[in-house]
């Protein structure tokens, strides 16, 4: 325990974000509520047709779309869709958007 740290009970989010940060997976966190964020994004009308499943490492969201005329709509789309994606913090490590057929 660091001595100059206030002894005493602590909040659970205070030392979940503190153990976080030193673990280095602060960062991986933030890039995944995007999830979470997704039907906010894009709306109601692209919500109600897709589902954010991941975001990979190397910045790729994947999205599960219903059906292949959706998917080509939402492709020619990906560059405003980007731009939403990049206005949210939790979006800003997102690079592309990798479309799936839902199953």
């Amino acid at each position: 325990m660091n001595p100059a740290e206030p002894r005493g009970p602590k909040k659970i989010g205070a030392l979940l974000t503190q153990w976080l940060e030193r673990s280095g997976l602060a960062p991986r966190v933030a890039q995944v509520r995007v999830l979470a964020e997704w039907p906010e994004i894009v709306g109601a009308r692209i919500a109600a047709v897709t589902r954010a499943v991941s975001v990979h490492r190397d910045g790729a969201l994947v999205v599960e779309v219903a059906t292949h005329a959706w998917m080509q709509e939402l492709s020619l789309m990906e560059p405003e869709l980007l731009r939403h994606v990049h206005e949210r913090p939790a979006g800003a490590s997102v690079t592309h958007i990798r479309w799936r057929l839902k199953r």
